[in-house]
């Protein structure tokens, strides 16, 4: 447990990450901001009145006052415009620069040593972003991104296997979009390869809808996306920087260089994460096919990047 985790953002993903924050008990005291009146308050203290039956003792601070946030131990970036049907995450890019500028620079006027977890999109640019304005160490910023996804894999993998998603390990690295990069040869039924259980056609079918997965559920809400796996995606990072397990997820961090990438990129890759933030890029073995796919999906994030310096954004 730590002292202090706040969330920035009281929409469905940060208000869904806030309870599972607190029901967890990660920290002792959890704060959750957002610039409409009422609304972080009004789901604090609805969640603070579950906490007789759910057992937890997190106190919960809901605030319009970014001052509220000051020496958090992590702090969580969901503030953005989310994907309406038909639209890519790409679409949100001038917008969500601009609420990210703000919300960055509040970030690290309060807390300029907290870890730094971003989930806005496109999200692989959004840590971009974050890291240009609030010049935070790159250690100390990452995106949630490649745990989303992988969660999504591992779930249509249990489905196609038949079995419990307790045998299913799944990876995906790569930015997170429609390039995305399921590794298939790291993604196993009981340690069995995917690739040795499926034909290729149904493990194509399976990472096309991996890939597909956020925009599926936003054709199908129409007016929101996703945030229950998005929120536990968060936590799972959460937990392994707060409990110090050293924990080796896909998350959108500094490349170092490492598969050959461009070392100024964030790009979704195999982390360990301690309570020191990113410990380390871990290098995979990766096919061919695997590494030229991580290496275009890369070649998107940077035109991303490079569109933010274009329009001068920043």
């Amino acid at each position: 447990m730590v002292d202090k985790i706040s969330v920035i953002g009281a929409g469905m993903v940060g208000g869904t990450t806030m309870q599972r924050l607190a029901e967890k008990e990660l920290a002792k005291t959890v704060v959750v901001v957002d610039i409409v009146e009422g609304l972080p308050q009004g789901k604090a203290l609805d969640e603070m009145e579950a906490a007789p039956i759910e057992g937890f003792d997190t106190e919960i601070i809901g605030t319009n006052d970014y001052k509220d946030i000051e020496n958090s131990d992590i702090v969580i970036i969901t503030s953005g415009m989310p994907r309406k049907p038909g639209m890519s995450r790409d679409d949100l890019l001038e917008k969500n620069v601009k609420i990210m500028k703000d919300v960055a620079a509040q970030v690290a006027k309060y807390s300029p040593d907290a870890i730094i977890i971003v989930v806005a999109n496109p999200l692989d640019a959004m840590v971009y972003t974050a890291k240009k304005i609030g010049g935070f160490p790159d250690d100390k910023i990452m995106g949630q991104a490649g745990c989303l996804d992988s969660t999504r894999f591992a779930r249509f993998i249990a489905w196609e296997a038949k079995c419990s998603v307790k045998a299913v390990q799944a990876i995906t690295l790569g930015g997170h979009g429609d390039d995305m990069v399921p590794l298939t040869s790291y993604s196993t039924v009981r340690g069995v390869p995917i690739t040795k259980i499926f034909d290729k056609e149904t493990v194509e079918r399976l990472v096309e809808r991996t890939r597909k997965g956020g925009g599926e559920i936003v054709s199908l809400l129409k007016t929101g996306s996703a945030f229950y796996a998005t929120a536990s995606a968060i936590v799972q990072m959460v937990e392994a920087i707060v409990k110090d397990t050293h924990d080796i997820l896909p998350c959108a961090v500094k490349t170092q260089g490492k598969y050959g990438l461009d070392p100024d990129l964030f790009v979704g890759l195999p982390a360990k994460l301690g309570r020191k933030g990113v410990e380390e890029v871990i290098e995979f073995e990766l096919t061919d096919e695997e590494l030229n796919a991580l290496k275009a999906s890369a070649d998107h994030v940077r035109q991303l990047c490079n569109r933010i310096e274009e329009l001068k954004l920043l």
